[in-house]
């Protein structure tokens, strides 16, 4: 298994691949090209440079998080073939490059959604929250403006500035693009991608809507148990696979995350995984903490048995630490609470492997 961090690049994020280096078990980062805009396809030189940084650190480039999706995709307008190429050189660049791993989303407009970004918890530290109530008495446009305020000088993924102006002509444009549809258009962009993913073994990793449900009266379709089995049958390609995001999947808490983990029909398809907790406050609101079991609403320990139970053996990150002792980094991406995550995981998997009498 290799442990990662998410970095952002020199750019774009406040904690240094130094840093990263130091904690231990880290191997190496998942990252992106964040100035590419989606649709646009990544050049090879572009890659390599990225790679090369990474690796002159001590570290290896993992996997990449993410090479986002056109839109258009999603919607299923005739434009997606063009988007779809491009994706498709995206990939085999990709697989010339070494790199055998993409975490990708389908969510429709917004990668993600929280409705506050610095909600400050009894000892001081801060975290992203989401509050459902304020989501049903709020516009869209006025969400970006929120974001950008509360982003500390950063730009968010999915909530740049510049798609602000895009926002309801997207509104506009999926008008009657069901759920049903979108499952269609996703089965479609799959079909066509994975023969080059099968060519340069990229695994690719669908990852959960964040939260699991409608947002904005927008359709979403990675939420459940049952959806990520529609999405396996979608390609049997074992290349057509998952992130199993426990804080995204978990916003939901009807999903049992242990026996999504073990399912059958799940389990050899996830690649990669996002190891994070959350504290439900009331339904439909909720705030992120600690990955400490007992600072939020998940079992750490069960979701980390289970996968230890199906061997895992993929990447898995820390994800959306709190900000503590004062670091001012992109929100949920600050270096301390993270480094606590990557310890209170190794430590979790070392007494569960030591404790396995089988071996």
């Amino acid at each position: 298994m290799d442990i990662t961090l998410r970095w952002f690049g020199k750019k774009h994020d406040s904690v240094k691949l130094e840093y990263i280096k130091q904690i231990p078990g880290v191997t190496g980062v998942v990252s992106s090209l964040h100035d590419v805009p989606a649709g646009e396809a990544w050049k090879l030189e572009d890659i390599l440079a990225l790679k090369n940084e990474v690796e002159a650190a001590g570290l290896k480039l993992v996997g990449i998080e993410s090479v986002n999706i056109h839109e258009d995709i999603k919607i299923g307008l005739p434009t997606r073939e063009k988007y779809i190429e491009n994706y498709k050189i995206s990939l085999e660049n990709l697989g010339k490059a070494d790199v055998h791993l993409v975490c990708y989303n389908f969510m429709p407009i917004f990668d993600w959604t929280r409705t506050d970004l610095a909600k400050e918890l009894e000892d001081g530290s801060y975290v992203l929250a989401y509050d459902e109530n304020i989501i049903k008495d709020i516009k869209p446009e006025k969400m970006f403006e929120r974001v950008e305020k509360e982003s500390a000088g950063f730009i968010l993924p999915g909530w740049e500035p510049n798609r602000r102006d895009e926002i309801m002509d997207l509104f506009e444009k999926y008008k009657g693009v069901t759920a049903e549809k979108r499952m269609e258009n996703l089965k479609y962009f799959l079909d066509a991608i994975m023969p080059v993913c099968e060519k340069y073994q990229i695994k690719m990793a669908i990852h959960p809507d964040d939260p699991a449900w409608s947002v904005f009266g927008l359709p979403r379709i990675v939420t459940s148990e049952k959806s990520l089995e529609e999405i396996a049958a979608l390609n049997d390609s074992i290349y057509n696979g998952f992130t199993l995001c426990t804080g995204s999947l978990g916003s939901n808490l009807k999903n049992n995350l242990p026996e999504i983990i073990r399912n059958p029909k799940i389990k050899d398809r996830i690649h990669f995984v996002h190891f994070r907790n959350i504290k439900y406050e009331c339904d439909g609101v909720f705030h992120e903490s600690s990955h400490l079991s007992s600072d939020g609403d998940f079992d750490m320990y069960e979701i980390a048995k289970a996968l230890y139970d199906i061997g895992f053996d993929g990447v898995l990150r820390p994800d959306h630490g709190r900000m503590i002792w004062g670091e001012e980094a992109r929100p949920g991406y600050g270096l301390y609470d993270r480094a606590l995550g990557v310890a209170y995981f190794n430590g979790l998997w070392e007494a569960i492997r030591k404790s396995d009498k089988s071996k």
